[in-house]
């Protein structure tokens, strides 16, 4: 019986209630082990994300090598194509975006970074704060870091703008933002 007690009062492995249900010759344990079982259900629905939670869902395209990509706006610069990767700790824009965005007011200096590219080699990137980006039609982000890197590389939408939109979901069928906790436009 030490195994359903232990259950009944902290919920952890699937694989202890069959044992108990299989121990179990006393109704009275049993009834406790479903009332436990019933009360972390419980539990862990009402801490988990629900629906409502997710009120934008943002289109993505599908790019060569698996790629997703996003429309999207920066306050300052005009309409934009985002790559999404959850594995850039960053939104990153180039030189040319990043003259555009000080020119007109909306891109501050904020301090250096040094990160690693996915070849392994390390750089050291200015990250500026950007006063406005919208993800999709209606995503509005505002005071988003963007870690900026030479020349005309891609737009990236990293993981410190999904954050500000978690919990978000991403989906490759059919390819979709959905995304929480954002400033409607």
């Amino acid at each position: 019986m030490r195994v359903c007690e232990y259950l009944s009062t902290s919920w952890q492995q699937s694989r202890y209630i069959a044992m108990c249900l299989f121990k179990m010759r006393d109704i009275k344990h049993m009834k406790r082990l479903i009332t436990a079982c019933v009360s972390a259900s419980l539990l862990v629905a009402h801490n988990a994300a629900s629906a409502a939670d997710f009120g934008t869902t943002v289109p993505m395209h599908e790019g060569s090598k698996s790629s997703y990509y996003i429309d999207g706006h920066l306050e300052g610069y005009g309409a934009v194509e985002l790559m999404v990767d959850t594995g850039s700790s960053y939104l990153t824009i180039n030189q040319e975006t990043l003259d555009v965005l000080t020119r007109k007011g909306n891109a501050e200096y904020s301090r250096d970074l040094k990160g690693s590219l996915a070849n392994g080699n390390t750089i050291v990137v200015p990250v500026y704060k950007i006063s406005g980006l919208n993800i999709g039609a209606t995503c509005r982000l505002t005071e988003v870091e963007a870690a900026v890197f030479p020349n005309a590389s891609r737009l990236i939408l990293g993981l410190n703008a999904l954050r500000q939109t978690a919990p978000f979901i991403f989906s490759v069928d059919p390819p979709s933002l959905t995304l929480s906790n954002c400033n409607k436009t």
